[in-house]
């Protein structure tokens, strides 16, 4: 996911797609702990995806603060 992408969200979307990466994260884990993750390099992108997200919620929570 692209930071343009995520930049466009509103704030509920970006919540909603947070909890969607990290279910994806819970699953990743649980299957490469398993032996059964054949695509090591997604466990990367979503950990980015993620910071991502929140960074910019973050910054969308400071500039309504403001």
């Amino acid at each position: 996911m692209k930071i343009d992408d995520v930049r466009g969200l509103s704030a509920d979307q970006l919540s909603d797609e947070l909890l969607k990466l990290k279910k994806e994260q819970f699953n990743l884990r649980f299957q490469r702990a398993t032996g059964q993750l054949e695509n090591t390099s997604r466990v990367r992108q979503v950990r980015r995806d993620i910071a991502r997200i929140q960074t910019v919620a973050r910054q969308k929570r400071a500039a309504a603060k403001s």
